[in-house]
């Protein structure tokens, strides 16, 4: 019987880990690596996905084949996804009750498809680390996750080639890996999870050993990706100012962030140039804001967006925390919620 790994499905990030001799580790890649991107790029028909960090490196090259943040679609009908949530680099597309899907090379994808392809990769990864197949896996999602989004989650798994043992909630998973010694009996904790695409607050408490959920609360548009996105527009009106390329940026006008009807499909018409400095932009911006993390001010170099102009600024940790503070405040309301929820205030956490 193999060894059962443990996943952690991320909307930016991916990793798996296997416990060995009572002691969790992390697989690496082959690189040495211990988080794979969970971006994937589609090249032409007959050709085999490229997955993690080849992907991640076509993502300013090749936008509107390279797919990334697809949690935020796996398990969710079209009429569930707003604008706001489908303008992206690539083809996105849903209405109804139909599923959300990605239309590349003439071909209709699905989330749980593109999960898959990351799935395998971190598969393989696991095979070459443990020396031999890989069929059981645990994975992980958020708490607030639904029936549908739980399942899709497990159907990649599937499509992967796992025996998918148990979902098991994100926060759940972040207690135990805390450590249960560290516990005493009817404790009761907090976990905050503000992720890449989707943030929670969830109160857990332990009873004879296993953390039951007694409340969670969050939001799942809501994440570093937003983050990146306030760099992205502060760079992209910069850029602007300075005479650059007139790119728009890819977030909703006032009339698409109120429009969350029942059928939404991405047509904006933006050409491959302008895709393609889109990419460079946010990659830029995601790069400041995790140097940003410590270093009080990064500078951000795009040289030749165009032939005839580079763009060069500086971007503070004070900028940054002006720009998206409003993100992170909003987190607090979900706190409050979830902490009402449990029946409880902050002095009867332990």
């Amino acid at each position: 019987m193999s060894k059962i790994v443990g996943i952690d499905l991320g909307t930016t990030h991916s990793l798996v880990a296997v416990v060995d001799s009572g002691i969790p580790l992390v697989i690496a890649d082959a690189d040495g690596q211990r988080l794979t991107p969970s971006v994937v790029h589609l090249p032409e028909a007959g050709a085999a996905p490229l997955v993690g960090r080849a992907a991640n490196r076509l993502r300013a090259l090749k936008p509107a084949e390279t797919i990334y943040s697809v949690k935020r679609f796996i398990g969710r009908r079209g009429a569930e996804i707003s604008q706001e949530e489908m303008l992206v680099t690539y083809p996105v597309a849903g209405s109804g009750a139909g599923p959300v899907t990605m239309q590349i090379h003439g071909r209709a994808w699905t989330p749980e498809e593109i999960s898959a392809e990351v799935l395998k990769k971190l598969k393989t990864d696991a095979e070459a680390f443990l020396g031999g197949p890989v069929t059981r896996a645990v994975i992980t999602v958020p708490a607030y996750f639904n029936d549908a989004q739980r399942t899709g989650t497990k159907r990649a798994g599937e499509m992967a080639g796992f025996t998918v043992e148990r979902i098991i909630n994100e926060p759940t998973a972040a207690a135990l890996a805390y450590g249960l010694d560290r516990f005493k009996e009817r404790s009761k904790v907090a976990v905050y999870d503000l992720g890449g695409g989707t943030f929670d607050l969830s109160i857990l408490e332990l009873r004879d050993g296993v953390f039951q959920v007694l409340a969670t609360h969050g939001n799942t548009r809501l994440g570093g990706d937003d983050l990146d996105q306030r760099v992205v527009e502060f760079l992209l009106g910069k850029i602007r100012e300075a005479g650059g390329p007139l790119t728009p940026a890819l977030s909703p006008s006032e009339g698409e962030r109120e429009n969350d009807g029942a059928a939404v499909e991405r047509t904006d018409a933006l050409s491959t140039d302008s895709l393609s400095i889109l990419a460079r932009v946010r990659e830029a911006a995601e790069q400041s804001k995790i140097k940003l993390s410590t270093e009080t001010e990064v500078q951000i170099a795009l040289p030749f967006l165009t032939p005839d102009f580079s763009f060069n600024c500086t971007l503070t940790r004070e900028e940054l925390e002006r720009l998206t503070g409003d993100l992170v405040r909003r987190t607090r309301e979900h706190c409050l919620r979830s902490m009402a929820d449990a029946k409880l205030e902050p002095k009867d956490l332990d």
